[in-house]
Parts: structure tokens; sequence; C-alpha cells
């Protein structure tokens, strides 16, 4: 099998993200990265670019030098990663789906509703694939939730509780810290902090688990620390398209709290239990019976989990490995518009721009809430409502 072509923006040397990305499109052989644009300064990306194994030519200054040296090239890449600042996200996604490439973009896809309803209908437009990384829907255990939901294990799901809290941004005195002081600032996060950040990950897995998109919420705000102007902690709750009850709470100064991603869903005839810091259990306690510890890899569990375990039971697999599962899907469905067949179903679970549209809605609704003492905001984007 020929291995599709990879490139990258942003995610250069000393990136969180970035290794993260190039771990996960090569894990399974599916995608050889054969471009990238790694750094705002121009010389330093082609240098970590080169030393990365790019050919000199493909290891660009800046993404704009990218899509002119991609978009004639008879092998140019098939996916382009956006990995830079959030406020680049919208301009560069744009500019790659408009010259027809395949696109996956880091969150938050965009930092206006507006701007993701161009992307949308652009995608649409054009026909090309628009993916956004929330990463963490690609655990095993999490689509096997998803489908022990919809096929109907739990029942009529009742209420979903999504947490991700953190502490790290909790010493005031590292208020003033650069590196975390922006994070805080309108001016470059825009019009949330922390929920923009943590929160529209739980959120888009509420979702993505329950099959459920969130229509109206109302939301709690607060500055623990009184320097900051947008929130450092929020609650958030929301009611969903199929009626289900949703509570989320996330929190960047939970001192004790490493990365607290966790969700819960209860339904008629059982609930569920999963947290990402132990994401190889999943903890399943039908009605009127004792607790049960489903394990990864173990057999006996649905299509969707079996595609995306790769090692034996017992045996940690980490975030890399999720975002691997997500470049797998994107594999999936590159491959089948191309031999122009349908998508395996178990794969086609990577999350598109209208899930990116909808967190950038349910972000300026949690925003418009706070200010409003909880009031009840519609957080469905205009082009869903």
């Amino acid at each position: 099998m020929t291995r599709l072509n990879w490139g990258m923006i942003g995610g250069g040397e000393g990136s969180q993200i970035g290794p993260a990305h190039r771990l996960g499109a090569g894990l399974d052989g599916e995608f050889a990265f054969v471009a990238g644009a790694l750094d705002h300064r121009p010389e330093a990306g082609r240098d970590y670019g080169r030393r990365l194994g790019l050919v000199p030519d493909r290891a660009y200054g800046d993404w704009r030098e990218m899509l002119e040296g991609e978009r004639g090239r008879a092998d140019r890449v098939d996916l382009v990663t956006v990995a830079t600042p959030n406020s680049t996200h919208f301009e560069i996604t744009r500019e790659f789906l408009k010259a027809g490439f395949h696109v996956l973009c880091e969150k938050p896809m965009t930092m206006t509703v507006g701007e993701g309803e161009e992307i949308v209908a652009l995608a649409r437009e054009t026909g090309r694939i628009c993916a956004v990384n929330y990463g963490y829907s690609g655990y095993s255990l999490v689509r096997h939730m998803k489908a022990m939901v919809a096929r109907g294990d739990l029942g009529r799901i009742r209420l979903v509780l999504a947490e991700f809290a953190h502490g790290h941004h909790a010493d005031a005195a590292d208020a003033d810290n650069p590196r975390v002081r922006w994070r805080y600032d309108p001016a470059q996060a825009g019009v949330s902090a922390q929920f923009a950040d943590c929160g529209i990950h739980a959120l888009h897995m509420a979702s993505f688990v329950t099959g459920q998109e969130v229509e109206r919420l109302s939301a709690d705000t607060v500055s623990c620390i009184e320097s900051r102007v947008l929130e450092d902690d929020a609650m958030v709750n929301f009611r969903m398209s199929g009626g289900t009850v949703g509570r989320l709470w996330t929190s960047s100064v939970a001192i004790g709290r490493q990365h607290g991603l966790t969700l819960q869903v209860f339904g008629e005839k059982g609930g569920l239990r999963w947290a990402q810091e132990q994401p190889n259990q999943l903890f399943w306690m039908p009605l009127g019976q004792r607790l049960q510890v489903i394990e990864r890899g173990e057999a006996g569990l649905s299509p969707e989990a079996d595609r995306t375990t790769r090692v034996t039971i017992g045996h940690a697999e980490g975030m890399p490995l999720a975002f691997a599962n997500i470049y797998k899907d994107l594999a999936e469905a590159i491959r089948a518009r191309k031999e122009g067949r349908d998508m395996d179903p178990s794969a086609d679970l990577y999350p598109r721009a209208e899930d990116g549209l909808r967190s950038m809605a349910a972000v300026f609704a949690v925003a418009e809430s706070g200010q409003a003492d909880g009031q009840w905001i519609d957080a469905r984007p205009p082009m869903f409502r």
C-alpha cells in the first residue's frame, strides 16, 4: 500500500503538540511526512524540517511558501495539519481548502462563529475534508462508549457529566508569566480562556459519545485569580438535542488535578465512566448488577474499539496513539474518496469542521451567559438553527 503524503504547518522544535502529531501520523505507516513549514522563523523552520528528514525544497519557510510549493506538484501532500497559534487557524485552513487540500486543524478551528461557518461552507463546496483535532475522541474505549450508547446498552441517555480540570495556572504569583498571561488576555485569547482551551474538549466528547448536539446552555464563569480578565473556572449546564441533561466543569485552578478529562454517561439501563488519565479502563454499571471494568484490548468489544487497539491488553496506550486513530480515520477517508467507495463505518468517526463550528458557538454562548448571570443561551451556530 502506497503511503499518503502528509505535511505540517507549525509544531516546530520545542512545540508540545508537534511531536504528538508526527508520532500519530506515522504510527500506522499510512502517511509519509514529506513537507512542512514548522516555525514562524523561516530559517529555523527550514533547518528543523531538514533535520527531521524533509528534502530541502519541501522544508518551507512559512505556510504561504508551502501552499505555493505544494499546489502544483504531482506528488503534493494529501493532508495538511495546521498546528499554529489559534488566531492563524482560520486563514491557513481556508487557503488550503480553497487550493483543494484536505486539512486537519488543531482546535479551536477559528476564533469566531462567522469564520467557522465560512470553513464549513467551504469544505462542503470544495468537497475537501476539514477535520478538527479533538484528539481525545480517538481513544479506543471512548469509541467503545459511543458504540455502547448507539446500540442501546444504556437505554435512553438521561444525563452526561463532563470534566476537564487542572491546577497548572493556580499560582497567583505566576499570573504575569508571559506563557500563562496570554491565555487570559482577550486581545490574544478571544472571549474565553479556560472553557475555550479545555472545556470544549469535554463538551465535544459529550456530544461525540451520546450522538447528540448541545442546543442551549447556562454558564457560571469566574476569575478565581482576580487579576485575570477571562475566566479560569466555569460550570456549564446544557441541554442536548435528544433530551439529555448535561453538566460540565472546567478549571485551571484545581490544585491536585493534573489533566482531569473525565466523562460519565447515565442512561435508563446503566452508567459509564471513563477518565483520560486511566484510559485503558471503562467502568460499566448495568442497572441492578455489579460494577464491571471493561479493559481495552479484551475480547468481545465493538468493532470501533477493536480497530483502534494496537498493543495487547494490560499495556498502556496514550495520547499520541489516540491522535494516531484520528490519522487512521483520515487515511481511510482520503483513500475511500480516491477509490470512489464508501468509507468503513467504524472509521467514519473523525471530528469534522461542523464540530469545530459548534464548539466555537458554545464558547461564545458560555461567555455571553457568564456575563449575564447564567442566562440560558442558544448554543447552536446560526447556520444550524
